[in-house]
């Protein structure tokens, strides 16, 4: 599963209608990541190949979004996007974490390890 583009109406339907809710409820069944990138952005541009290995890594784990900070102006004005990348990190249940600047691979695996896929329901069936 390679990354997810993200318009603001998909984050609405996919993820959280912020134009009709007012407490966050998440509306994904995996734990998710949404990175916020510009195309002219140097460190974005590196930390994008990271970001699709990941997401073929933990294809059944966890989502990985992106969002065109040029073109996703309400979204990027919705998280208070003031620099990038930022990445969003989306538990199934838990506080919302935001981390500014590009990430490495291993520090990136650790959040998912630690952050998103400690707090996940378990996919095993008994």
């Amino acid at each position: 599963m390679a990354t997810i583009k993200l318009t603001a109406q998909k984050f609405k339907s996919d993820i959280f209608d912020y134009s009709t809710e007012e407490e966050w409820d998440y509306k994904g069944d995996k734990p998710a990541i949404i990175d916020f990138y510009a195309d002219w952005c140097g460190p974005c541009k590196m930390v994008s190949p990271v970001l699709e290995k990941l997401s073929e890594e933990y294809k059944d784990q966890v989502i990985i979004y992106k969002v065109d900070t040029e073109t996703e102006r309400e979204l990027s004005s919705l998280f208070q996007i003031r620099s990038i990348p930022s990445l969003l990190f989306i538990p199934m249940e838990g506080q919302l974490m935001m981390q500014h600047g590009a990430l490495s691979e291993l520090v990136l695996k650790q959040i998912i390890e630690e952050n998103l896929l400690a707090t996940a329901p378990s996919q095993e069936t008994p």
